[in-house]
């Protein structure tokens, strides 16, 4: 059996592009003692990569270069020797961009192919849903009648950032980048006001006129100038969850903004960096609300999903270019009992 594999050509230089990537095929051997076969189903696309493509040290260690990537996997056991799993079995993982991987069964999880799509799992209940619900539950702590403002509020987490605001009684205003992820903000999810920040000519003033009341909650998934301009409405004891920084992702210099401590200092506000592992002793308490609220139809959720294996890095390049509403991700084929 053959598998196709994606591996880090290059370390991009700024904006990554298809030169960045390697396209190979190679024989694997089936499964010794302790492991399984895997089939991935769907491949998972985020943002937070691009940072590991760089040599440079953070909270994840960066990809290496002539080796697969690595990211959010939903497979399926096509071969086990492993005790613990067997053939047909659904899993969720870190795994490499491959068609078919081998695994120890070490970091993989089975899932429940009953409870909610299997893309679900790489999505609002998987990663991007625990990260939003963390991040504003336990960062912002939302209290009925406040002000919550969530950029990228049209991607995968911001999307269910706004609406958990909402269920907790605030006031939702979300900044995304074209009038139709607007329109899908306040008319499918029920934001109380959205932004297209790309046709605002004045972010700051559109912000100021949607947020009357000031900002008591920032989900921040963006920095930069947005950010610059949500700063001048926080209330005393304002909270904010830094959870992304898309903007300076691809930056090739050290970009300089307003100095926002004084503003931190005189209104009392809290600014926290977080990653979704930080809270890894409540996942199930955040994985219980979630699959409960998508049961009962309270959280909607919307997935851009690109078909085709060869289409990977193009669904990861689109990231980048706001090309996705909700989660992206990278169909990859179809369970073996459905085929």
């Amino acid at each position: 059996m053959n598998t196709k594999k994606i591996l880090l050509r290059s370390r991009p230089q700024g904006v990554p592009d298809q030169n960045n990537f390697e396209f190979v095929e190679e024989q694997i051997e089936s499964p010794n003692e302790g492991e399984l076969l895997l089939k991935a189903l769907y491949i998972s696309v985020d943002p937070y990569m691009r940072g590991r493509m760089n040599d440079a040290k953070s909270y994840a260690p960066p990809y290496k270069v002539n080796e697969p990537i690595t990211g959010g996997v939903v497979a399926e056991v096509v071969e086990s020797r492993h005790p613990k799993f067997e053939k047909g079995d659904v899993i969720l993982g870190s795994l490499p961009w491959q068609t078919y991987s081998i695994s120890d069964g070490k970091g993989v999880q089975k899932i429940d192919p009953e409870v909610a799509p299997l893309s679900y799992h790489l999505g609002i209940l998987g990663m991007p849903g625990l990260t939003a619900y963390c991040g504003l539950l336990f960062i912002g702590e939302p209290k009925e009648g406040e002000t919550v403002v969530v950029s990228g509020a049209a991607g995968a987490v911001g999307t269910v950032v706004g609406q958990i605001a909402k269920l907790k009684g605030c006031r939702v205003i979300g900044i995304a980048g074209t009038d139709e992820k607007v329109a899908y903000l306040k008319e499918e999810l029920g934001f109380d006001e959205a932004i297209n920040y790309k046709t605002t000519p004045d972010i700051a003033k559109a912000l100021e006129q949607a947020c009357p009341n000031g900002v008591d909650i920032y989900f921040d998934n963006v920095g930069g100038d947005i950010s610059d301009a949500v700063y001048t409405l926080l209330n005393k004891f304002a909270r904010i969850a830094i959870c992304g920084q898309i903007a300076f992702y691809n930056a090739t210099s050290r970009p300089t903004g307003p100095r926002i401590e004084p503003m931190l200092l005189t209104k009392s506000c809290l600014m926290k960096g977080f990653i979704v592992g930080d809270y890894a002793a409540r996942f199930p308490e955040a994985a219980k609300d979630l699959t409960a609220w998508v049961k009962a139809g309270k959280l909607k959720y919307e997935e851009s999903i690109t078909e085709g294996f060869d289409n990977l890095p193009q669904a990861f390049l689109g990231l980048f270019k706001g090309e996705n509403t909700g989660k992206q991700l990278v169909k990859i084929a179809d369970r073996s009992t459905q085929e």
